[in-house]
């Protein structure tokens, strides 16, 4: 467990989740996470790393995290289905976890990711009206040249930070879950 039994751990582990969780709050209320709260997630992370952790190995921990969070979700921003907020969100969470904790964490995001997914398409018509408006988005980026913009309106839109806190939550928490 990265936050372990003593008081140090169990502070910045509950700072953590709080942390995560006011992400989570502006992500369903406002569909944005705030900078504000993406770098106080990404200080505290530094911080609690450094206090744990001997000063090379904390470098190499913090840099490799948060480097290996914003790779793995950048794409996805270019491809424009995620929000920056989203991505630096990953990497302040990966700051915590190091870069084999924030591989992890990003799989349970996935997989989260994929159930809030199969919430939407219920919420919005099902998966015959989601394959539709999919259909229109592909064709409409294929005729452009471009990748179109977002059809579903920004309300209605899957608040992915709540996936990606909850893989960081649970691969902090209970780290090995996937190995």
């Amino acid at each position: 467990m990265l936050f372990g039994g003593a008081p140090l751990g169990l502070l910045a582990g509950t700072a953590f989740t709080l942390l995560l969780a006011s992400a989570c709050a502006f992500d369903l209320r406002v569909r944005r996470i705030p900078n504000r709260l993406v770098a106080a997630l990404a200080v505290t992370g530094v911080l609690y790393v450094f206090a744990t952790l001997p000063a090379m190995t904390a470098v190499l921990h913090v840099l490799g995290g948060g480097t290996v969070g914003l790779l793995l979700w950048l794409p996805f921003w270019w491809l424009g289905v995620l929000g920056a907020g989203d991505v630096k969100l990953a990497a302040a969470a990966g700051v915590w976890l190091g870069s084999a904790g924030v591989v992890e964490a990003s799989l349970i995001g996935a997989a989260v990711g994929g159930v809030l997914a199969f919430w939407a398409l219920a919420r919005q018509g099902g998966v015959a009206a989601g394959a539709a408006r999919f259909g229109v988005w592909i064709l409409t980026s294929r005729t452009t040249g471009t990748i179109a913009p977002e059809l579903t309106p920004k309300e209605r839109r899957i608040p992915y930070g709540l996936a990606i806190a909850a893989g960081a939550v649970a691969a902090a928490w209970v780290p090995g879950l996937i190995w």
